[in-house]
């Protein structure tokens, strides 16, 4: 029988390569690869020069008025160039590195031609030729394994054969109340776009669906809290409270808040579902560490799941630093472990020998049992999914949840974003912690840069350089990094070692090089990723982010919280020519304050104003198509409906719930009573 739940590799065409591909694009099932919506639409129509903005991209359709000469330049690099007769107007069209659209093209042929639209120079940078007319085209994320045509194509074969597995998963009463599509012409609109009223009403719907399967998970797990017990931790004030004392720094005012409302919970019988929200540098882990030891001194054991193994390496060396004094065993757990050394660490789990777990995924993979967990620590909340949550709470007799988040959420957002948990906040800086200045400099000022970065270098200091974005293409991120990596290498040349980190690395290579800079292997290092949440070098002082204006705030503040954790004076240099009002007020902001919070809530006003840069970085769960900061209406509204569904007698058992239900429970991979 079919399901959507079939692997990819039923479809014809998929193979073990390219399964591989598409799992790396997160698509392992049918229902996987039909919800892979494109990120954004390209209008394909053809327009007229004096219709086009400068800069924009353009689909022009004319007459090649020049056969297309072939011009080389650099090392291995080619242009093509010819005229185009768009009605009056002569075009100069370049195509770089394309050498074979020479061979499509001849004189006085008509074409369609796609590309960057520059007004100064009347000319188009060719991005493709247009084959036959077309309106809107969708653009998925994909990857240098698996082309944007071929996930199109899978696409349209999966809902030839499964179409009829595709039910509603929103109740028909909802679909009406709010004029949304029904789920296979929503999904094919999404994919095939034509008419773009109702390309934007299917976008509403797909939105629609995932907020109200979001807020149903929260709600099934919030109701579930009001019912349930918890693991009572009768910890041990008084060990607590030597603990606290001997750390070698004072606890902020926040952080004693902060303590005492987590170890109140603990210590109720009902079960802590608490986020913890602190900014970049505010001392969670601390406060993580203390939750640790109270629920230790109970006769418990604590486990803390971190989104990376450089994170979790991290957080285990800080631990180790924190019990050093303490008869605490620690254990690290990631997925590169030898499998003798895994199983004796999964052993002494089992019998109770470890008292604190560290580990990424791999905690919550089946073979991880312990003899009795307490208190699951989750870092980097919005990296995690419901059902992971889920799995981690089996791992013990319903254990006490805290979760961590470096990202400030304004308030309102929090309250809908993590409808079922509490939330605490640690608003204030360790004391004697400098505050990073910020200084914004125009992209003519780049010998200003490499100046205060050759100062930094001198006292041993070290660099982040972040290369711009370029949402279109990976290949040009690349090419971007890699010519400000060769930059700086011919300017320091054998004085400072630079390195580069990119996105085509793997995880291995991209942890080996995080590992040599933070051992001080490189004096800089240039990356096209966003570095790490919560990666701590100490001794890098410098934070230079290419187009920063390029990056949401909330993606600047977390770059910028990457340095200045040592005792040294920490400088972020924001290099940009922000072409509108926008990007000046973001850079404005960034230099005006340090503080995570205001910075939010300037994010979450300036994208209300249609402003989507940071969508990754908004510290909020990400959806496929609603960004909860713009949609917050959406949001709310999803969480309305959810709570009127859940608070239901019996609801799952409704015919007009059982799709919802049954979707849900595959969401959330548990069985069918929601238990």
């Amino acid at each position: 029988m079919k399901s959507l739940t079939d692997s990819v590799q039923v479809l014809a065409g998929v193979g073990p390569k390219r399964a591989q591909a598409l799992q790396e694009l997160g698509i392992q099932t049918i229902e996987d690869l039909i919800t892979y919506y494109p990120f954004r639409y390209e209008d394909l129509a053809a327009k007229k020069p004096q219709e086009v903005a400068d800069q924009q991209k353009v689909t022009f359709q004319g007459i090649v008025a020049t056969a297309p000469t072939i011009v080389r330049f650099g090392r291995h690099k080619v242009r093509v160039n010819f005229r185009l007769l768009v009605e009056n107007s002569s075009v100069m069209v370049t195509f770089f590195n394309q050498p074979w659209i020479k061979k499509q093209l001849e004189a006085n042929q008509e074409v369609a031609i796609y590309g960057k639209w520059d007004a100064n120079r009347q000319s188009l940078t060719g991005i493709k030729i247009i084959t036959e007319e077309q309106g809107m085209e969708a653009v998925y994320p994909a990857n240098k394994h698996i082309r944007q045509a071929t996930i199109q194509q899978l696409v349209e074969a999966a809902l030839n054969e499964y179409a009829e597995q595709v039910q509603d998963v929103i109740p028909e009463a909802l679909i009406e109340k709010y004029r949304l599509m029904h789920r296979l012409a929503m999904i094919k609109a999404l994919h095939f776009p034509g008419d773009e009223q109702i390309t934007k009403q299917a976008r509403r719907t797909a939105m629609f669906e995932e907020f109200l399967v979001f807020q149903m998970g929260l709600q099934v797990v919030k109701s579930r809290d009001r019912v349930e017990k918890g693991t009572k931790i009768d910890y041990q004030i008084q060990l607590v409270r030597e603990f606290i004392q001997q750390l070698p720094f004072e606890l902020t005012g926040a952080q004693k808040r902060v303590t005492n409302e987590i170890l109140a919970n603990l210590k109720s019988a009902w079960h802590m579902n608490r986020l913890l929200q602190g900014d970049v540098g505010s001392g969670k882990t601390v406060v993580a560490a203390i939750a640790m030891y109270a629920t230790i001194t109970s006769g418990h054991q604590a486990a803390l799941m971190a989104p990376t193994e450089i994170l979790a390496e991290q957080h285990a060396n800080n631990l180790i630093k924190f019990f050093a004094n303490f008869d605490v065993k620690i254990g690290l757990l990631v997925g590169g472990m030898r499998k003798k050394v895994r199983n004796e660490l999964l052993e002494a789990v089992k019998a109770g020998e470890i008292d604190i777990v560290i580990g990424t995924h791999a905690l919550i993979q089946d073979d991880v049992e312990f003899k009795n967990l307490g208190l699951a620590i989750i870092d980097e909340q919005h990296r995690f999914g419901v059902n992971q949550r889920q799995k981690l709470r089996q791992k013990g007799a319903n254990p006490d949840i805290l979760a961590m988040t470096a990202t400030p959420i304004p308030r309102t957002l929090a309250i809908t974003a993590y409808g079922d948990m509490d939330v605490s906040i640690i608003d204030q800086l360790p004391a004697g912690r400098k505050p990073v200045v910020t200084k914004w400099l125009k992209k003519g000022e780049w010998d200003k840069v490499l100046a205060l970065m050759e100062h930094e270098f001198k006292k041993g200091r070290q660099a982040f350089v972040v290369a711009p974005l370029i949402e279109e293409s990976e290949v040009m991120d690349l090419q971007n990094a890699m010519t400000l990596y060769e930059e700086l290498k011919d300017f320091f040349g054998q004085r400072y070692a630079i390195g580069i980190l990119h996105g085509k690395m793997d995880g291995a290579e991209k942890d080996q090089i995080m590992a040599d800079f933070k051992a001080g292997k490189y004096a800089g290092l240039v990356s096209t990723t966003v570095i790490e949440v919560g990666v701590d070098v100490p001794n890098a002082t410098l934070m230079v982010i290419q187009d920063a204006d390029r990056f949401g705030l909330a993606q600047l503040h977390q770059l910028r919280g990457r340095i200045g954790r040592g005792q040294q004076q920490a400088y972020c240099l924001l290099v940009a020519d922000p072409k509108n009002a926008v990007g000046k007020q973001r850079m404005q902001i960034m230099v005006e304050t340090n503080n995570g919070f205001r910075i939010a809530e300037a994010d979450l006003k300036m994208r209300g104003q249609g402003d989507l840069f940071g969508q990754q970085q908004s510290g909020v769960p990400e959806f496929k198509v609603g960004d909860p900061v713009v949609d917050l209406g959406a949001l709310q509204t999803a969480q309305l409906e959810a709570a009127k569904i859940v608070n239901q007698p019996d609801w799952q058992s409704q015919p007009a719930f059982q799709n919802l239900a049954k979707y849900l429970n595959q969401v959330m991979q548990i069985e069918q009573g929601l238990d």
